[in-house]
């Protein structure tokens, strides 16, 4: 988001309509690959045995989220079914390059149900990795297909994988605005929220249950906390003047939020219900865009109070005790902060060269590297494993989604024809 104050006086009322998270969404994401990891590791996905009988192939979305990973080289491309119930030929496999085998096979348990295996082998130490076995619906095939993706990268890499984590953004067509929920890949939208009006400020729940953002609906900007199982949602703050910037503590059980109910937009807690109200800051500046830090004990966020917007920190009981302590000092302009999941680095936007560029500060040393080469970037959000930073931009005068991984190496375009994309949030892990 770019600063608040502009950001708010440009926004016009209309008219909102409630779409249900169920709905689909018919647009198809499209995604532009512009980068990739140094060191490619080789890995054959065979098909997977029966698979041709589903509306969604399990081992095409198994090979286009490890090559979006930047990390991974495919080299199985074709139709060929490996077996899942044999022990591969570990010579022929590793004479075609690959170090890694995954193979599986999809069974019909009942009429729209299906159990996926799958198992992956070490090529080069001849072994078994062993594998998983996941039940799904029709509608859940590819949450099944990313669940297995995420194994593979843990297995190989060491890490969590991101693949059944979610994407939140809203799509412009027109005069309309969508707020879309998504696959990690872009791909599987469901529709949120349906408006003629803004929609900013997207922020996931730890859970990832629910999501909190400013809609207009309403002749002037209020928070909500929408339910995104049921649609359900409350109005969670809805003080005189602006309502913005919802930003949840790491427990769930409170929001910091910015308003302007007593004149110079200020920052304040909510508990998630909408009680016991509390101001955090105390200048005569506007302090705006909070984000907890990944522990909880502080909140980041953009203030004038030094004559131009930058980043600050301070106490997630607010400034009486200790005054907030300046961050950003790098560029004449720097808002937006975003914490990464261990707490080492920052996000944010940056003012350089007359446009506006994602930055990411080591917050041991207070360096910052640039990390796009476009010039109008906004909104940055970590993935949940810290490895990836999505991030609004434009591509030939239209906005678009990005991401960059936090070595640089792997960039990419989310865009969809026809639409507008913006104000993205990238969602947590499931397992909470």
């Amino acid at each position: 988001m770019t600063y608040e104050r502009i950001r708010i006086a440009s926004l016009l009322i209309l008219t909102i309509f409630m779409g249900l998270f169920t709905a689909p969404v018919n647009a198809q994401m499209n995604i532009e690959i512009k980068g990739v990891g140094q060191t490619l590791y080789p890995i054959a996905v065979s098909r997977f045995k029966d698979e041709d009988k589903l509306p969604v192939k399990i081992s095409d979305v198994i090979r286009q989220n490890l090559t979006r990973s930047g990390y991974f080289r495919n080299i199985e491309l074709g139709n060929g079914v490996e077996d899942d119930q044999v022990i591969p030929n570990f010579k022929t496999w590793a004479a075609r390059g690959a170090d890694a085998l995954a193979v599986g096979s999809v069974t019909q348990k009942s009429p729209g149900q299906y159990e996926v295996r799958y198992r992956l082998y070490d090529i080069r130490k001849g072994e078994s990795l062993n594998g998983l076995i996941v039940s799904a619906s029709e509608d859940n095939l590819r949450l099944a297909a990313h669940k297995i993706s995420d194994d593979i990268i843990f297995k190989l890499l060491g890490e969590r994988g991101v693949f059944s984590t979610r994407l939140s953004y809203v799509m412009k067509e027109g005069k309309r605005y969508r707020l879309v929920i998504s696959d990690a890949d872009g791909q599987n939208m469901r529709n949120a929220l349906n408006s003629s009006e803004p929609i900013i400020s997207v922020s996931w729940s730890p859970d990832g249950q629910k999501i909190a953002y400013v809609s207009f609906e309403d002749r002037k900007p209020i928070v909500y906390v929408h339910e995104l199982a049921s649609g359900r949602r409350i109005v969670l703050s809805n003080e005189r003047g602006n309502n913005s910037a919802p930003s949840w503590a790491p427990d769930g059980k409170s929001l910091a939020i910015s308003l302007s109910k007593d004149g110079n937009t200020q920052i304040y807690r909510v508990n998630a219900d909408g009680s016991n109200l509390r101001r955090l800051t105390q200048g005569n500046t506007i302090d705006t865009e909070p984000q907890f830090s990944p522990d909880g004990k502080f909140i980041y966020f953009t203030s004038d109070r030094g004559g131009n917007p930058q980043i600050y920190r301070m106490s997630a009981d607010g400034e009486r005790g200790e005054p907030a302590k300046r961050i950003s000092f790098k560029q004449p302009y720097a808002t937006s902060a975003r914490i990464s999941p261990d707490g080492k680095y920052l996000a944010y936007i940056g003012g350089a060269g007359g446009g506006f560029k994602l930055f990411l500060m080591n917050l041991l040393t207070g360096d910052s590297t640039p990390m796009t080469d476009t010039s109008f970037d906004e909104s940055p959000s970590f993935a949940a494993n810290g490895r990836y930073i999505l991030y609004s931009t434009q591509v030939g005068g239209k906005k678009v989604l990005a991401a960059v991984s936090v070595d640089g190496y792997v960039k990419q375009i989310l865009s969809v024809p026809g639409s507008d994309v913006r104000q993205p949030s990238w969602g947590p892990f499931m397992d909470r």
